[in-house]
């Protein structure tokens, strides 16, 4: 995938995303995040944020906790139940998963019993039709269940994984805002409906995880689970479909590059689910970057059986006790980075050169502006500049960028999608105006230094 790879390859060579452990020679499917990514990812997190919590009335925030009690996955059916389907190849020793398998012959495997998948795996055999993707060896195993979660023995006396003292690293972040829900209801009194939403790490043992950061073992999740009377979903849930969809408006995702799919076969305990699904120019078409599921009373009642403690939720209004249902959303946070600036990314010829630029959304840009001095040799203009720098950092991330000339500098900042560079030359010294060049119009600008603030501002806000 040609276009993964630039991605992948300004990612890395702009500080975005790194390999992870890479003096090591690597860790699968494991990233780290450098500068301008952490700065990206914490303007997304704070995006999504402000519609969720910040401009509602309705919901609040929690940070749960990485580590839960056992029971807790037990009670969620994820223990003994959080499996994906693992072929092994005899010769090679690659794994994979034998639903992907299955797709490359047109065979939906998805949400399907073991048995459906060895019997469609056996008549791919009979028809000497399997092979190994990395060997191209016929001789594979049959599918066998590969349990998702990630084990620790943290807080055991012993190195031994048993089921008395074996703890997991949490697959996903509800399972904590579901243990915390009877003390926000205690803590903060709030009315159905109501949510409670939460930005945190997750962990997936996964068999293969490939497509870059588009499908990690170690992830972020940005999730909101919306509790409410049965009598509502419906209308909830069309409710925040609306919002969820125009959020990736807002902030620059072009309508015809995003799409509804909505789930034929669904989750036991669920009565809807949609995917808010964004189409890569780095994988040639869609993928899930969200859902929206309404997953009934299952969830409250099942950690209410396992624990013993009462989860209704009592109406002084209408005298009624009952379970609440919950509608959720849960974005993946690494997905959203990915998605941004491959919707970014663009190569554009400009003077007969070819300009690689993210057009990411203002407000999201890493760096809001970039100021120059003209020369880096001339002490008055550096001397000016760094005044200049300072002024602005404590309103705006900015970047004080000397190294190399003037059009070095445009291509570096155009690659990390600043909107603004701003340089200080000798006319600076004269009459103190400066240069403003925008990322997306390459329009240059000259106005004074004591209107940069304010012309910032009403660009950025």
């Amino acid at each position: 995938m040609e276009n993964l790879d630039k991605i992948v390859s300004l990612c890395k060579r702009r500080g975005f995303v790194f390999p992870s452990s890479e003096i090591y020679g690597g860790f699968s499917a494991v990233y780290d995040y450098g500068h301008y990514g952490i700065l990206l990812k914490n303007n997304i997190q704070a995006a999504w944020w402000k519609q969720m919590v910040q401009m509602r009335d309705d919901v609040y925030g929690l940070d749960s906790a990485i580590f839960m009690h056992p029971k807790t996955w037990v009670a969620s059916g994820h223990v003994g139940g959080f499996n994906d389907p693992q072929v092994d190849c005899k010769k090679c020793k690659a794994r994979m998963r034998a639903d992907h398998l299955l797709e490359e012959f047109g065979i939906s495997a998805d949400k399907t019993t073991l048995e459906f998948i060895n019997s469609e795996l056996d008549k791919l055999r009979a028809e000497k039709k399997l092979k190994c993707p990395a060997c191209g060896s016929a001789d594979l195993t049959p599918a066998k269940q590969f349990s998702l979660m990630a084990k620790s023995n943290l807080g055991s006396p012993t190195e031994e994984m048993t089921e008395e003292n074996v703890s997991y690293l949490r697959p996903e972040t509800c399972g904590g805002i579901y243990l915390e829900y009877k003390n926000m209801l205690d803590s903060m009194h709030p009315k159905l409906p109501f949510g409670i939403a939460q930005i945190g790490k997750a962990f997936r043992n996964e068999i293969v995880a490939r497509q870059f950061i588009f499908r990690t073992r170690e992830f972020e999740q940005m999730e909101m689970q919306y509790f409410l009377h049965p009598n509502d979903m419906k209308s909830k849930f069309e409710e925040w479909k609306k919002e969820r969809w125009q959020w990736y408006l807002e902030y620059g995702i072009p309508e015809n590059k995003i799409r509804w799919y909505k789930h034929e076969k669904l989750a036991h305990y669920a009565s809807d689910a949609y995917d808010i699904e964004f189409d890569f120019q780095s994988f040639n078409g869609f993928k899930e970057i969200e859902g929206i599921h309404a997953r009934g009373d299952w969830d409250l009642s099942q950690h209410s059986k396992y624990s013993g403690v009462d989860l209704s939720y009592f109406n002084e209004e209408t005298k009624e006790k009952f379970i609440p249902h919950i509608m959720e959303t849960s974005a993946g946070l690494n997905r959203l980075f990915l998605m941004f600036i491959d919707n970014a990314y663009i190569e554009e010829e400009i003077n007969g050169e070819i300009r690689t630029v993210l057009k990411i959304d203002k407000r999201l840009a890493p760096i809001k502006a970039a100021v120059f001095p003209l020369l880096k040799n001339k002490p008055e203009l550096v001397k000016k500049a760094r005044e200049i720098f300072d002024s602005l950092k404590s309103n705006f991330m900015c970047e004080f960028d000397d190294n190399g000339n003037i059009g070095k500098r445009y291509r570096r900042q155009d690659e990390i999608g600043t909107p603004y560079c701003i340089t200080i030359d000798f006319q600076t010294l004269e009459d103190d105006t400066i240069t403003v060049r925008d990322r997306d119009t390459l329009k240059q600008e000259r106005i004074k230094i004591s209107e940069l603030t304010n012309f910032l501002n009403a660009k950025i806000q």
